[in-house]
């Protein structure tokens, strides 16, 4: 979902003079306010909105292009001005609003760059489609179906909890092709209807969802559904409702499936059908409490923001966290964003970190397919380390910009600058972490290889190296034993597809690997499964290069 109530932007000190006949840019449209006591608000640039006085809403519905700024003031009457008419101009001018300023009136863009990292594309228009399920949508609007709903997630959790064995062996062993591809498609059509239900929900107070797509949210697919419209809406709850409707939806897919994992349980039914509805409630009910994180932009921050009826929250939090770390480390007096928010400064750092920990999981997603592309995948993540370090050198430069806007000495800034550049520096070199190397094993004609693609650091994998020897299940993972590194000298082999992803019944196609020689006390259990080499430790420079950067060298 995308909700967003946006600023102007920033603009020159010196606008243009203002035109004889000032005239509102042709996207910019002024909403009355939906009830009493309700904002006016602007729309503009196809999809941003700005809350405005009454007084300034009648003046922009003033500049029609008819009028000069003496005839407006006579319009509006005392205590209306030309000069004051013309100091709201110079502000609508400042803010992009007339027309022949540098903003260019917005189309209807299908691509759309949101920073830092989120990329959409719009499929459809789903306003008049949406606006069919406004029947349905007030049919549900009771208290009673809410209480069914919370019944129903209860009762699919307590059954997800007493399969908790069965969940275990399922998340423990290799995933058959066929449950693979119903929980693929099984959860993005679940995403579907998760975004269909902001939209919907938006249609039932009276708002207009704009625009549904695909997006790429911090490298990783999904959907949208563009609800900026609930901005117009009166009520702080009703967006909140807005917001939570997708994670409401997925709650009611979880309560659904572990039901009917535990109904095809009880009636004796096929392990791999109840296992498949196991996995599907599980990734359902944590998608779910992803979603419902405030860190980043999804339903639970949009959901927190319309609560407090704040603005720009991450934002100005963010603000709020970058302005005490410049006072504790450059000292400084600073003004506070949102000095009613007490805790916003604490949650401004937890904005900032949690991306980079979303980036870091999506990154090990797409790791492999990369890696696979050779040259193009390399220089894929060059320019994604590029673009990550220009942000870091970004937001360095306006963390300085803030500490000598708010006084701090200059000579403070570069020595404390140099300090904690030292710092991380003697860090990367002197922490150390444990590093291994990853890959697979298989028992061919009576011994036990390694098994690593050619992106593997085969060079730390040394003689007499302890190799721990695992089961290829899809999220937990048996432990099989140990082996050791007999030797040097590898070999050429061709390895099943279940070494390197688990998936059952795809062991007919080989994939192209290096084999190294195993000792093993006894033969492991599985015939194939996962290994991880024991390599020593690293330095933390080394193992952030060696884990990210080397193997799409190598």
């Amino acid at each position: 979902m995308k909700l967003t109530l946006n600023r102007p932007r920033p603009q020159a000190a010196a606008p243009p003079p203002l035109p004889t006949y000032p005239c509102l840019a042709e996207d910019v449209v002024v909403h009355e306010p939906a009830e009493a006591g309700a904002p006016w608000i602007v729309q503009f640039d196809a999809g941003r909105y700005l809350r405005v006085g009454a007084g300034m809403a009648r003046l922009l519905r003033s500049a029609d292009g008819t009028r000069t700024a003496d005839d407006i003031a006579a319009v509006l009457g005392a205590p209306w001005t030309p000069e004051l008419v013309g100091e709201g101009l110079t502000r609508a001018q400042r803010m992009e609003l007339l027309s022949g300023t540098a903003r260019k009136p917005a189309g209807r863009r299908r691509f759309a760059f949101v920073p830092p990292l989120t990329f959409q594309f719009t499929v459809v228009r789903p306003e008049r489609f949406l606006a069919r399920f406004r029947p349905l949508a007030a049919r549900l609007a009771h208290r009673s179906w809410a209480v069914a709903l919370v019944a129903l997630v209860v009762v699919g959790i307590l059954c997800l909890a007493f399969q908790l064995p069965a969940l275990a062996h399922a998340l423990s062993h290799p995933v058959s092709v066929s449950t693979l591809v119903t929980l693929v498609v099984v959860t993005y059509v679940g995403t579907v209807l998760h975004e269909m239900a902001h939209g919907i929900v938006l249609s039932h107070y009276g708002g207009k969802p704009s625009r549904m797509g695909v997006m790429l949210f911090y490298l990783t697919p999904a959907f949208f559904c563009d609800v900026t419209d609930g901005w117009r809406l009166p009520g702080s709850g009703q967006r909140v409702r807005i917001a939570l409707a997708g994670i409401t939806t997925q709650a009611a897919i979880g309560g659904v499936s572990g039901i009917a994992a535990a109904v095809v349980a009880l009636a004796g039914g096929a392990p791999g059908v109840r296992d498949t509805l196991l996995l599907l409630t599980l990734t359902t009910f944590v998608s779910g409490v992803f979603n419902a994180l405030p860190f980043v932009k999804l339903d639970g921050y949009l959901a927190l923001m319309s609560h407090l009826d704040i603005s720009h929250l991450r934002d100005r939090s963010m603000t709020d966290a970058r302005r005490l770390v410049a006072r504790v480390l450059f000292g400084g007096r600073y003004e506070r964003a949102l000095p009613g928010v007490p805790w916003a400064p604490l949650f401004g750092l937890a904005c900032m970190v949690f991306p980079v920990y979303v980036l870091a999981m999506a990154f090990t997603v797409w790791q492999s397919m990369l890696e696979a592309m050779g040259l193009v995948g390399a220089t894929v993540v060059s320019l994604g380390l590029a673009y990550l370090g220009l942000r870091l050198y970004s937001g360095a430069m306006r963390l300085g910009a803030e500490a000598r806007a708010a006084g701090a000495r200059r000579w403070r800034i570069w020595a404390v600058s140099l300090v904690v550049l030292a710092g991380l520096l003697g860090i990367a070199r002197e922490v150390t972490l444990p590093y291994t190397v990853s890959g697979g094993f298989v028992q061919r004609d009576g011994r036990v290889l390694f098994v690593a693609t050619g992106a593997a650091d085969l060079d730390a994998v040394t003689p007499g190296a302890t190799v721990r020897l695992k089961g290829s299940g899809i999220v937990l993972h048996e432990d099989l034993g140990e082996a050791r590194v007999t030797g040097s000298r590898t070999v050429q082999v061709e390895a099943p597809f279940s070494v390197f992803a688990p998936v059952a019944g795809l062991d007919s196609m080989k994939l192209p690997a290096t084999g190294v020689p195993l000792r093993v006390p006894r033969p492991p259990a599985a015939a194939t499964g996962l290994a991880e080499v024991d390599a020593g430790r690293r330095s933390l420079g080394d193992w952030l290069y060696l884990r990210y950067l080397a193997p799409f060298w190598r």
